[in-house]
């Protein structure tokens, strides 16, 4: 399989690493456009792969390319690489970017758009995407095999689960960051040294994660197992509670769907 990147930032870099770990494709099946000299030179070096400054040279012969550019960068680039063969399949990463407008700005019509999110570039994302009625299942299976290099991915068949994704997954792995920060703080605040709250806090973080994946229970099944009467842990709930914790959070993803909506 010939792929070509359009754009070689963080999130194409990790779809490139993810591709060749996982034995998808071979270095000298990739291909990557991008007008940073020194970004090319980087990928070439790091990945053995080869990197050009034109978009519609890496795309020749390419059975699937990549859209892993700038959202404001996607006119001109669509304009350089418009009319591609309809065999070939375009799988866009762009934040927005509808699939109409998309295949309208290529005039073409075997596309999927996809929406990864940051932990993609560890091999363990969350990558929700879609396709046109167009495209193959041998197309889909191509698309697939990519996005799962990076982690887990789930098709959807109606493009409105895109935005709601970019909400939860997209910028979801900010609110964690920002969460497990406050928790270490909070852990520094009652006299305990910033290096010990951080490994508790983040071994906490990993295996309350896992545990729900490997028992298979309910959040709240599981928190009521950690919640004793009077307890230590009610005590603190009560205080979250208090703070409007779970309304804030709803707010939170709510007003960042909205914001991908408007993309």
């Amino acid at each position: 399989m010939k792929i070509a990147f359009i754009g070689g930032g963080a999130m194409g870099e990790a779809m490139i690493r993810g591709i060749l770990g996982k034995g998808v494709a071979a270095p000298k099946d990739l291909v990557v456009s991008d007008v940073s000299q020194v970004r090319r030179e980087l990928l070439s070096k790091e990945y053995g792969i080869r990197t050009l400054a034109d978009n519609k040279g890496a795309t020749k012969g390419a059975d699937l390319v990549v859209l892993a550019v700038k959202p404001q960068n996607l006119p001109p680039v669509a304009e350089e690489i418009k009319h591609p063969p309809p065999e070939q399949l375009v799988v866009s990463i762009l934040a927005g970017g509808t699939l109409s407008k998309l295949c309208q700005a290529l005039d073409h019509s075997s596309v999927v758009r996809a929406a990864p999110n940051m932990p993609a570039q560890i091999g363990q994302g969350i990558t929700v995407w879609t396709a046109t009625a167009e495209t193959s299942d041998r197309q889909r299976e191509l698309a697939r095999s990519i996005l799962s290099a990076v982690g887990r991915e789930i098709y959807v068949a109606e493009e409105k689960y895109l935005d709601m994704a970019t909400a939860l997954g997209g910028s979801g792995p900010a609110y964690v960051f920002l969460f497990i920060e406050a928790f270490i703080d909070a852990g520094v605040h009652i006299g305990l040294p910033r290096d010990m709250a951080q490994e508790v806090v983040i071994q906490t973080i990993l295996g309350s994660t896992s545990t729900i994946e490997k028992m298979g229970k309910h959040p709240a099944v599981l928190r009521n197992m950690v919640t004793s009467p009077g307890g230590t842990t009610t005590e603190a709930l009560a205080q979250l509670e208090k703070g409007a914790f779970r309304s804030l959070l709803l707010e939170a993803v709510a007003a960042a769907h909205s914001k991908a909506q408007r993309l």
